[in-house]
């Protein structure tokens, strides 16, 4: 597959104020409004895959009344004082 193959296509609205920064960008910078729309999705949606797993980890740690460690033991007891 082609790393820039179109599979698919979204449609949102936008609030105008959004939509008037958008739109300036891409003028002054000569790009399309998809690409920066694209960038901004992207980047978000690593911070989301990221955050969500630790978010619901650290939920589900808090639920279990399970002690932890300062990380200074931690470090401590592997070998990894600074």
């Amino acid at each position: 597959m082609t790393k820039n193959k179109m599979v698919g296509m979204l449609t949102l609205r936008l609030p105008a104020d959004i939509e008037n920064r958008l739109t300036y960008l891409a003028q002054a910078t000569g790009r399309n409004k998809s690409f920066y729309a694209k960038e901004a999705i992207l980047t978000h949606l690593e911070n989301l895959e990221d955050n969500y797993p630790a978010e619901k980890d650290y939920k589900q740690f808090k639920s279990s009344n399970e002690n932890s460690l300062p990380l200074e033991e931690v470090m401590k007891e592997y070998g990894l004082e600074s």
